[in-house]
């Protein structure tokens, strides 16, 4: 997908999203090295805990956030199992918005989620104009994506010489939901930190479907408006305010009483 996107014009935002989490002083190198190029930078923490290694977390996060942020915001997401190996910088600019990860399938949710962009693949010239040095073979958060970010927010590089356009990037690791006359089969994304079985199984999807019952863990829970619909303890199944199918427990842990991880199927049936 490689179309014409709405002009990107910077407004020194910057968001981070990584699975670096918060023991160890990686997430704050990296806004060090970020500041030091540009110091008036409004430096966002989108999350840091998402699942190490694991990519499609991060990508679905990012793009049902994105939004909440003004145009001209650089989103940076740093899950990169292939970190120092052969594997390219990815960009997409999308409504006003850029965006840079590993070419790892992180982005792959932000393609998805917007009905226009252009996707790129930064050169390794753009690299060496902006002299970030020779890189860590284990740290491109804060040896390559940092600086370009920063170059990127400051309105000193604009996306478009970072590389030409390109048809597509690295696919997703997780398929999309499978759409059927009478269900919908999906799977759980993330686990928040109540707990809640987070799907990615979008309000969209179920349009057709009379009465949607979801199927998870063996059970078979109706679709609630909110927690306090349900007395505590209770699992329900709702859509949550970012817009897809999520499974709770009340004032309780889903995902612990359940037994459930990432992957485990969904299913949304009529009944």
């Amino acid at each position: 997908m490689s179309q014409r996107s709405p002009a990107f014009a910077p407004s020194g935002v910057v968001t981070l999203t990584t699975d670096f989490g918060h023991k160890d002083p990686f997430v704050g190198v990296m806004k060090g090295r970020l500041v030091g190029r540009f110091p008036a930078a409004v430096m966002i923490d989108l999350t840091h805990e998402i699942l190490a290694h694991w990519p499609a977390e991060a990508g679905f996060w990012l793009a049902r956030s994105f939004r909440y942020f003004p145009p001209g915001t650089v989103h940076v997401a740093v899950v990169d199992p292939g970190v120092g190996s052969a594997r390219d910088i990815a960009v997409i600019e999308a409504e006003g918005h850029v965006f840079l990860a590993p070419d790892n399938g992180l982005l792959a949710a932000v393609v998805e989620a917007v009905d226009a962009a252009t996707l790129r693949r930064v050169e390794p010239q753009v690299l060496e104009r902006i002299d970030i040095g020779v890189p860590s073979a284990t740290f491109h958060g804060r040896d390559v994506f940092a600086p370009l970010a920063a170059e990127i927010a400051a309105g000193r590089l604009a996306p478009d010489v970072l590389g030409p356009a390109v048809p597509e990037l690295i696919p997703g690791w997780l398929e999309d939901p499978v759409v059927g006359t009478a269900q919908v089969a999906g799977a759980v994304v993330t686990i928040d930190h109540f707990g809640n079985l987070i799907s990615n199984i979008d309000a969209a999807h179920l349009q057709h479907l009379s009465h949607p019952v979801v199927r998870v863990g063996g059970r078979d829970l109706a679709l609630r408006r909110t927690y306090s619909d349900v007395r505590p303890g209770e699992y329900l199944a709702l859509v949550n305010s970012f817009g897809v199918v999520e499974v709770a427990r009340a004032e309780r842990s889903a995902a612990e009483g359940l037994g459930l991880e990432r992957g485990a199927p969904v299913l949304v049936v009529t009944k």
